[in-house]
């Protein structure tokens, strides 16, 4: 069960959602005529066996249904024709080895025509007699051709579904705001914890009892990495006992609320005067690329300053030998940032659409040289993008350098003293607006470190 709003925050919603939900409409009556389809049937999702046995992976809702509605649950259908309420079939298993999810309720359930209904076959029966116009969208299951659909994940229909998805109305963006705020909150908790000499696991537990969260509920497992395992782009091991010497932190975890992730990262040191001058010096850089984000802004040159001052720090920082130009044109840099600056967010964490050109057709290239670039698009105003500078030591890039003429650019006596350190990466939540953008994360920090007791 996702976690509930509060009354004030639910009061809020409610006058939100309405105006989301037609606006939700709308595009989708654009898209549908544009596609030729005449009405667009929605799937949850369903619960994924595990190979020879009989239980289930846990369950993730299909993307596209959370544009329509916050429920979180297995095998329920949203049925949206144009000039029509929309349609929730809403599955209630009758089951006794595992409680049936409660029928929904909350801010949102006034605006759909609600059908319950206990498997497949009975929600078959809830849905028009005839979809041969109908588009449906998620993963097929057996059955699904005697339903007489027009077409199954059509692309050029997903296509526009997905563009759209982009700019974040009023609502979505009072859902990105609370998941932030859990996701401080969770931060907090965790930054403590290591504080106190815990372990990975014991820093993950500290952040899901903050946000108050099941790991299955948030948008993505947390990445808690003490000393070296930074260098792990999507560390995942979790130690369960502290090593031997504690050097720094890397946390990248976020929560959901609504179906909207946060997603946030920070490092912290121990006890190393340098190694904190050089997670400063870091902040400092993302601030200023966060400082430089507005509607109208390509993307992709925001990817390329990161590079520059990443150059910049490197040199200043005594990890290079060369100037920042030199570090640019020979490739030094992506030695130690390999990933992309940031992406898209709101529904799925790497949110969909980041490379279209337009609804119809055609994708924007990445720069040359950065493959690993999620976002390509020009902002415009509603936009969530992260903003997430790093500067990492990893083993296989930092060989690679050896091994060739970029070996006498890097200062590995200074690599060396910071090894032990893995990396240092800061992101952050950014709405754009027509003449900046709003810090979703640090907001939520400066809130939640306010109510905290002095």
């Amino acid at each position: 069960m996702r976690k509930a709003p509060s009354a004030a925050s639910s009061k809020r919603l409610e006058s939100l959602f309405g105006p989301y939900l037609d606006r939700v409409c709308h595009r989708s009556a654009r898209a549908l005529e544009a596609c030729g389809y005449g009405a667009l049937l929605v799937h949850s999702g369903s619960l994924l066996p595990v190979f020879q046995d009989d239980r289930t992976y846990p369950f993730e809702v299909n993307a596209p249904f959370k544009v329509w509605t916050p429920l979180a649950e297995p095998d329920c259908f949203v049925y949206f024709e144009p000039g029509q309420r929309p349609r929730l079939v809403f599955t209630q298993p009758r089951d006794y080895w595992y409680k049936p999810p409660a029928p929904p309720e909350g801010y949102w359930t006034v605006h759909f025509d609600i059908r319950l209904c206990t498997d497949r076959e009975s929600a078959r029966g809830l849905l028009p007699p005839d979809l041969a116009s109908t588009a449906y969208v998620g993963e097929s299951f057996e059955g699904l051709a005697a339903w007489g659909v027009a077409a199954i994940n059509p692309p050029r229909l997903l296509r526009h579904l997905d563009f759209d998805r982009a700019v974040k109305s009023p609502y979505e963006l009072a859902c990105l705001r609370e998941a932030s705020r859990l996701g401080a909150r969770g931060h907090l908790a965790a930054e403590g914890a290591f504080a106190s000499g815990a372990s990975e696991f014991d820093i993950e537990l500290a952040f899901l009892t903050a946000c108050g969260l099941r790991e299955q509920e948030l948008p993505y497992n947390p990445i808690i990495a003490l000393n070296e395992g930074g260098s792990v782009l999507h560390y995942q091991v979790l130690e369960k006992t502290p090593p031997a010497r504690r050097h720094s932190l890397l946390i990248d975890a976020g929560a959901e609320f609504g179906g909207y992730a946060s997603d946030i990262t920070r490092t912290y040191s121990v006890a190393d005067a340098d190694f904190s001058a050089l997670i400063a010096r870091m902040d400092t850089v993302q601030q200023t690329l966060c400082a430089g984000v507005r509607a109208g802004v390509d993307w992709r040159e925001v990817h390329l300053q990161a590079h520059r001052l990443t150059a910049e720090l490197l040199r200043e920082s005594e990890i290079v030998r060369c100037g920042a130009d030199e570090a640019l044109a020979r490739g030094v840099t992506s030695v130690f940032l390999p990933h992309g600056i940031g992406h898209l967010l709101g529904l799925e964490v790497h949110d969909a659409g980041g490379f279209m050109r337009s609804p119809e057709d055609g994708d924007i290239p990445r720069p040359d040289g950065h493959p690993y670039l999620r976002l390509t698009r020009t902002l415009e105003e509603g936009f969530v993008v992260t903003m997430e500078p790093g500067v990492y030591f990893i083993d296989p890039l930092l060989e690679a350098a050896r091994a060739d003429d970029r070996s006498r650019l890097i200062n590995w006596s200074r690599v060396e003293s910071l090894r032990r350190f893995g990396g240092i990466r800061i992101e952050d939540d950014l709405a754009v607006t027509a003449t900046g953008c709003e810090n979703l994360t640090r907001d939520a920090f400066r809130a939640e470190q306010a109510r905290e007791p002095s």
